[in-house]
This record gives structure tokens, sequence and C-alpha cells, in this order.
């Protein structure tokens, strides 16, 4: 996959990729969560997460994701070919590869450069509507999506007018701030080494996530340059258990991104004896499910094709016998 990163698309991905450290969350509104309150087992558990987030280790995230049992059938998935989770967390993830791809190309640095200064540069009030439009198009986006539920569809819109406003805020037209930004996520990409989705196969799911690990602090000091601190977000995370019953649970949480209160609901799930969003393993179960479906039909595939060549090989040896 490529592409040329357009003006506009850059404004989106600083907007997308800056939710990236918080897609395992869900929400609701109701008082104050008390910050020295001991955290429930649930909680502890989600703020493990976020801080492996704001420490950007991405493979302690994968791990404490999910279940020992379905890391390991995760990773033989991304070793056949089936899944790039957790990447596939990533809002866009789909535009992950072609940014990488676009930053890590020998001439990005000066060709970003010269679409900054020509298109954004002293672009403040366009930026500024840009910003807003996409506030309202993200919520619009967002009402028609029906796989949310309806407490993740608060939650998102909470997070999409919050990053609406501080983008609308942010000095995203000052160009020393531009220059130092591409001059940084360039040579991370360049560094990661990571824009095909061959690259991704060869290096292995837990290789992947470690090279990947020093772009994701890149863009996170990006982000902060221009004040939107992610890790403030999570490390400032604060939850409270609010219902408890057998393996199921449910977590309300606060955190403050770009200076406004998110608050969100979280349910959570207890399997082979800890706790994990109930989310995150409903999306990886479907996942393994249509990983394992596929490699079946793969294996079949290899094996009806191994019997017809060995049928086509008897019936040569039949022939050539006198």
């Amino acid at each position: 996959m490529s592409m040329s990163l357009k003006p506009w698309q850059y404004r989106g991905q600083v907007l997308a990729l800056a939710l990236c450290g918080l897609v395992l969350l869900s929400a609701c509104k109701d008082k104050q969560i008390d910050p020295d309150a001991p955290a429930s087992e649930p909680v502890a558990a989600l703020q493990q997460l976020a801080q492996r987030v704001a420490d950007n280790d991405l493979v302690g995230y994968a791990k404490a994701a999910v279940p020992p049992s379905q890391y390991a059938r995760l990773q033989g998935a991304w070793s056949q070919g089936h899944s790039r989770w957790p990447l596939t967390e990533l809002p866009l993830d789909g535009q992950l590869l072609p940014m990488l791809a676009a930053l890590s190309r020998p001439d990005a640095p000066q060709r970003l450069q010269r679409s900054f200064d020509t298109q954004i540069a002293g672009q403040a009030t366009q930026v500024r509507q840009a910003a807003h439009s996409m506030g309202l198009f993200g919520e619009q986006y967002l009402r028609n999506q029906s796989e949310y539920s309806d407490s993740e569809r608060a939650h998102y819109t909470q997070v999409v007018n919050a990053l609406s406003r501080w983008a609308a805020a942010a000095p995203l037209t000052d160009k020393q701030r531009a220059r130092t930004t591409i001059t940084l996520l360039t040579a991370t990409a360049r560094t990661a080494g990571l824009s095909t989705d061959a690259e991704l196969q060869a290096a292995g799911m837990e290789e992947s996530l470690r090279r990947l690990s020093p772009f994701i602090k890149a863009f996170k000091t990006a982000l902060a340059s221009y004040g939107l601190s992610l890790d403030e977000a999570l490390t400032g995370l604060r939850g409270e258990l609010t219902s408890e019953l057998g393996d199921d649970a449910v977590v309300r949480i606060q955190y403050t991104l770009a200076g406004e209160q998110i608050e969100a609901q979280v349910r959570m799930t207890r399997r082979e004896g800890h706790w994990y969003v109930t989310r995150t393993l409903e999306d990886t179960d479907a996942l393994l499910q249509a990983a394992d479906a596929a490699q079946a039909e793969h294996d079949a595939r290899q094996a009806a094709e191994a019997e017809a060549a060995a049928a086509v090989k008897d019936d040569a040896s039949a022939s050539a016998k006198p």
C-alpha cells in the first residue's frame, strides 16, 4: 500500500491516531471518582493497560490485553497471515502502513515540509474550520455505526469533540513545530522499517510491536508539543467498580483529555483468573475463529493439491511400466 500524505489526511491522522491509547474504554457520566480509593482487580487491569501504552510498551500491552492462551494463538495467526492484532485495535488502522510508507520515503522530510508550507502554514482559519468539521463528521459517523454500544458511542463522541476543540485551538499551522514534527516522525518511521504487510509478516507480531513502539512514542511526543498529552490521560486514569457478578464486571472510569474530563463505563470479563476488557475478548475471539477457519481451508487446499500431485505421479509411473 502507498499514498501521498495530503493536508487533510495530515490533520485527520493527527486526530485519529490521538485515540491510539484510548481504544480500551467506553462511556457514561456520574459523580467524581475518588483517586485515593484502592483499585479493584478490574480497575487495576484497566490501569495496567493504560500504563503499558503510556510506557510505549506495545508487547506488554498485547500480553496484558488477552489471556496467555489467546495471546499464543494470536501470535500464530499473525505468522500465518490471518491477523495483525493488536494493530487492528487502532482507529483507522488501515491507514497505518500507508502513513509509515509515506513517512519512510527518502524525500519525505522535504516533500512534507513543502506541502505544509504551501497548503497549511498560515492557514489558521481554514484549519480551525477543518477541525470543527471533523468533529461534526465524527459525531455523525458514530451515530450511524451500529457496531458500537450506546455507552461506546457516548464515550467516543466525547473523545471526538474534545479532540476537535483541541485541534481548533492548537498551533497546527506553526511552521517551526511542523518542521520538528516532520523530522521526528520521518526518522522514527524509517527506523521501524515496517511499511508493508510483508514486512510485518516477516518480522512477526512481537518484533513488529517492538519496532513500532519508538514511532508511537514519537507520535505522542509530537502531539504533546501541540498541547495534547496522551500520557497524562493514560496515567491519570481513575476508576471504580460499579458492579460485579461472577465473571462479569462494570468499571466506571474518568480521565482528562485535552483539558476536558471524559467519563466512561467499561465492561470487564474474568478469564483464566484475570480481568480483561470484554470488547477486546469479543473482538479477538471472533478474529481467532476466522483465522482458524482460514487456516483450515488453506490446509485442506494444500492437502488436496498434494493428493492430486501424488495421483498424477502414480499414473505416470503406471504408464511407464511394460
